[in-house]
């Protein structure tokens, strides 16, 4: 039992810490929530108050609770990592695992 959970760990992350997974949830990150800090940054900075007053209100969307923006950083993720790099099979082959997974999981929960 305890070298089951110790191989689950280690493969997720493995797969967490991929590299190429990383920069791809990084670029994701910045498009989805970095250039707010960025901006809420320069804008305090410079002392430009439409910078900040966009930033801040976009920040303040981003952490409510309804937010959907880690599903949104998610998906732009894994689209980033199937377009940067088509020939990772072993990670694409994961998010496929998972997918799965998840599928099967809500198809047994429906016929409930």
């Amino acid at each position: 039992m305890l070298d089951k959970i110790k191989g689950f760990f280690k493969k997720a992350l493995l797969f967490i810490f991929n590299p190429k997974l990383l920069l791809c949830i990084g670029i994701a990150w910045f498009i989805t929530n970095g250039w707010s800090y960025v901006m809420f940054g320069f804008g305090t900075y410079f002392g430009i108050g439409w910078m900040i007053a966009v930033s801040s209100a976009y920040l303040a969307f981003l952490w409510l609770p309804v937010s959907p923006e880690k599903i949104a950083t998610a998906a732009i993720a894994i689209a980033l990592l199937r377009i940067l790099f088509p020939k990772d099979q072993k990670t694409l082959a994961v998010l496929r695992q998972m997918y799965e997974a998840a599928k099967k999981t809500i198809k047994i929960k429906k016929t409930r």
